[in-house]
C-alpha cells in the first residue's frame, strides 16, 4: 500500500493542531526540561553531601564507642584485679604456712592437727575474702534440710534427740543470705524398737 508523503491538513492546508513541527534546532532542549534536570542535579548535590556528614557523624560515634568500650575494658580489669590482691595475701600467707611446715626437720605427729586446722582456717579467710563465710552449724541443733545434707544417720537413745545433728562432716558456706553450699551432717534418730520384742 503507498505511504502518503504528505502530512494531513485540515482542509485548509495547514497541519492539525499540536501536529506543528518543532522549530527548535536540533540538539536545543524545552527550558521547563533544563529547569527539571538541574533541579535534580541540586538535589542530588544535597543528598551526597548529607549522607557524607551522616556518614562522618557515624564513624566519628563508632571511634567514641570503641574508646568507651576500652575504657571500661580497662577499668573492670583493674577493678578485679584490686578484688583479688586481698585473696592473693591470703593465699600468700597459706603458702608460707605450708612451707614452713614442710621445711621441718622433725615432724610431731601431736603437732599435724593444728597444723591442719590452721590451714583450714586460713582457707576460710580466703573464701571469706570472695564473700563467702563458714555457716555456723553445731551439734545438737536441730536437722534444717535447706541448710543441711544428711550424710548419714546415727543412733541414739534419747528421744529428744532425734532429728538434730549428731556430728558435722562437712562445713556449710553462705553468700550473704544465700546458701552457697549446704553442711554436710549426721543425723541423729531414734533406734526402732525390735520387731516381736517383749
Amino acid at each position: 500500500m503507498p505511504v502518503d508523503p504528505d502530512p494531513p491538513t485540515d482542509g485548509t492546508g495547514s497541519p492539525p493542531p499540536g501536529d506543528e513541527p518543532d522549530s527548535r534546532p536540533a540538539g536545543e532542549s524545552c527550558p521547563q526540561v533544563a529547569a527539571s534536570l538541574e533541579d535534580i542535579r541540586s538535589l542530588l548535590a544535597g543528598l551526597t553531601e548529607t549522607a557524607g556528614r551522616e556518614h562522618e557523624r557515624a564513624a566519628h560515634r563508632e571511634r567514641v564507642i570503641d574508646r568507651l568500650h576500652e575504657d571500661n575494658q580497662r577499668l573492670r580489669h583493674g577493678e578485679l584485679q584490686a578484688a583479688f590482691e586481698p585473696v592473693r595475701a591470703a593465699l600468700y600467707r597459706l603458702y608460707d604456712l605450708v612451707r614452713r611446715e614442710a621445711e621441718r626437720e622433725t615432724a610431731d605427729p601431736a603437732h599435724t592437727p593444728r597444723l591442719l586446722a590452721a590451714i583450714a582456717d586460713e582457707l576460710a579467710e580466703v573464701l571469706a575474702r570472695t564473700g563467702v563465710e563458714r555457716m555456723p552449724v553445731e551439734a545438737g541443733e536441730t536437722f534444717d534440710p535447706a541448710r543441711h545434707r544428711p550424710a548419714g544417720t546415727q543412733d541414739v537413745d534419747d528421744a529428744e534427740l532425734d532429728g538434730t545433728i549428731a556430728k558435722v562432716r562437712r562445713a556449710g558456706f553462705v553468700r550473704g543470705d544465700r546458701i552457697a553450699r549446704r553442711a554436710e551432717v549426721i543425723v541423729a534418730r531414734v533406734a526402732a524398737d525390735p520387731v516381736g520384742g517383749d
